[in-house]
């Protein structure tokens, strides 16, 4: 195995933040991981203890992203991958017809979430002149499907957000904006529970993208990825 790695990954408690996170355990990293379920964080933290770090943030608070990143960079120091995967979908619905306070969530989450946590834990990597950021995008992020607009507006900015960071980031570190595909999750099964099951599961996901995220570098800057 390589070197092990410090990762940070938001929205760890199911779907494939949390297939992600044991993946990566179970290969010998170390996994440093928030979501918003404190039932959720609860039950990582008896699965798996120290070095392996949950805290239960809300993405779109950014005094909670703050204080958060502030305590895990003093524990762990910089991470060497940074993985934004938290996110919300919108009910399937035309656009006109989606309540303005669920279009705010969707972006709170899907948009400002990732600024929040770039901004909190992105500066330590710069000083310590190394680390990749991946950015979960979707196939929404570079297409479009109906009654799902709010969260087609979210992907298709963490595509460009993802790459302006890329040009701002130092020599040696990489931005990438990864499309997972479309996977059987909790928040899929929600919105189309009749085709969801259909897709992969999770898990058989992560053991295909874990290898792909470990692999990126700084060859990969800005290059939008699928998994």
């Amino acid at each position: 195995m390589s070197t092990a790695k410090k990762i940070v990954i938001t929205g760890v408690t199911r779907g494939l933040g949390r297939a992600l996170a044991e993946e990566f355990i179970r290969a010998g990293h170390t996994v440093i991981g928030c979501g918003r379920g404190a039932e959720g964080i609860l039950d990582l933290r008896f699965a798996y203890s120290a070095p392996h770090d949950f805290s239960a943030v809300d993405v779109a608070a950014p005094v909670k992203v703050d204080l958060w990143a502030e305590r895990v960079t003093g524990i762990h120091g910089a991470p060497d991958l940074l993985i934004n995967n938290a996110g919300l979908m919108n009910r399937p619905a035309a656009l006109w017809k989606i309540e303005p306070e669920e279009f705010s969530r969707v972006i709170d989450v899907n948009i400002k979430g990732v600024a929040n946590v770039i901004r909190a834990f992105v500066p330590e990597m710069v000083r310590a002149g190394r680390g990749v950021i991946v950015n979960f995008s979707s196939g929404w992020g570079r297409g479009v499907s109906p009654e799902v607009a709010p969260y087609c507006a979210s992907k298709w900015a963490v595509e460009g957000l993802t790459r302006a960071l890329a040009e701002e980031l130092p020599e040696g570190m990489a931005a990438i904006p990864l499309n997972p595909g479309i996977i059987d999750t909790d928040m899929l099964r929600a919105c189309w529970p009749d085709s969801a099951g259909a897709h992969e599961k999770p898990e058989a996901w992560a053991k295909r993208a874990a290898k792909v995220i470990l692999g990126f570098g700084p060859k990969d800057n800005g290059l939008p990825a699928s998994v």
